[in-house]
């Protein structure tokens, strides 16, 4: 006999946190955009989930096509080339690393492994959703520290520490505020942690845009690896290597907590095209250098509308920039009547502002003609 359950019924079997987890809401597609109001899909202007507009690297393209031989097999589960080369990179063990089908994989990974009912994640106002969802997905506790400056209060957010603490995520250059932290503060923050705390608490540092950054900000954290043997660096592919379609990320931590995270990674998780064209794109320098320069072009770009339009903005060290447009909701559904798709921010505390991924020069310009259109209508 079939038991059919009612909704209370099925929510019951169900975990509080778990129910009270609101989805992830990605960008909206091309294609969906199309439908919606009838627009010609090669005249939409994506910059709304921070893709690199040059695409992926030719190299790598290449590489995937040629693994694309071996697709009957499943991938190699350790990731053993890939390891190879960015143990070579780092000069790390390979045992340092842990593969991630992008880095999200790897947050939900960290969260997975050290936190539970009863503990508790620390993590800043304004940071990335992710350590949101995944601190409610373990029924832990969210100490959420009030922004500085719509970035991180190093000071703030240790002085947040309980003796519950499991995990501490630090967004550096942070997403959808697009703030930095300069390497003396993440290194005394590190310090201060490790110090007091020792293994208990382990602090996530989220290099996802680490990339975009001008060349004397930029700094080695694997030194901190080395020092710390309670922080996971989390880095990914998908921004600057424009492999965001094929998942692939990593993170570099001492034996300990690579072996933690491998007791709960799916042993798949990395697959053989995204293997390939990783291990292409992360010896493509001309590529990487080529989207840093656009990059940082295309920014500069779009400062330069906003203070012209005398909209507030936060200065970005990543590749996107958080602007404040007033009914942003408003402001949006007629950027998108338009073909212009940004990122809202609303869900993420902040509600009057838009996150505007930087595009190719054209892009660019469509947005800011767009953007200049909708904020001079009645």
């Amino acid at each position: 006999m079939t038991t059919v359950l009612n909704d209370a019924s099925r929510a019951a079997l169900v975990p509080d946190y778990v129910l009270g987890i609101a989805p992830y809401q990605a960008g909206k597609p091309i294609e969906e955009l199309a439908r919606e109001f009838g627009l010609d899909p090669a005249g939409i202007v994506k910059l709304a989930s921070n893709e690199n507009p040059l695409g992926m690297p030719p190299s790598a393209k290449q590489a995937m096509m040629d693994a694309a031989a071996n697709l009957a097999r499943y991938p190699d589960p350790n990731g053993f080339d890939l390891k190879s080369v960015l143990a070579k990179r780092y000069d790390v063990p390979q045992n340092w690393i842990t593969l991630g089908n992008g880095s999200n994989d790897l947050l939900e990974l960290a969260s997975l492994a050290l936190l539970s009912p009863g503990t508790d994640s620390v993590y800043a106002q304004y940071a990335f959703a992710v350590y949101r969802l995944a601190t409610q997905a373990r029924g832990a506790r969210h100490i959420v520290v009030p922004a500085s400056g719509y970035g991180h209060d190093l000071d703030a957010m240790f002085a947040a520490i309980t003796p519950q603490t499991r995990l501490l995520f630090v967004a550096n250059p942070n997403n959808p505020t697009g703030t930095f932290q300069p390497a003396e503060e993440i290194a005394a923050f590190l310090e201060r942690v490790y110090k007091t705390h020792g293994d208990r608490v382990t602090v996530v540092l989220d290099e996802a845009y680490t990339e975009y950054l001008d060349p004397e900000l930029r700094f080695d954290s694997t030194q901190w690896v080395r020092q710390y043997s309670n922080l996971i660096v989390t880095r990914t592919l998908s921004k600057a290597y424009g492999l965001a379609g094929l998942r692939v990320g990593y993170a570099l931590s001492q034996p300990r907590l690579t072996d933690l995270l491998n007791r709960v990674r799916q042993p798949f998780n990395v697959n053989t095209l995204a293997q390939a064209a990783a291990i292409a794109a992360l010896s493509d320098a001309d590529f990487l250098r080529q989207a840093y320069e656009m990059n940082k072009a295309g920014k500069q770009t779009l400062a330069d509308a906003f203070a012209s339009l005398n909209l507030e903005f936060v200065p970005s060290y990543g590749n996107f920039v958080l602007v404040r447009v007033g009914d942003a909701s408003a402001v949006n559904l007629a950027l998108l009547k338009r073909g212009i798709i940004v990122r809202p921010v609303a869900g993420d505390g902040l509600p009057e502002w838009l996150r505007v991924t930087i595009g190719l020069p054209k892009e660019n310009d469509l947005f800011i003609q767009a953007l200049t259109q909708v904020l001079a209508a009645p």
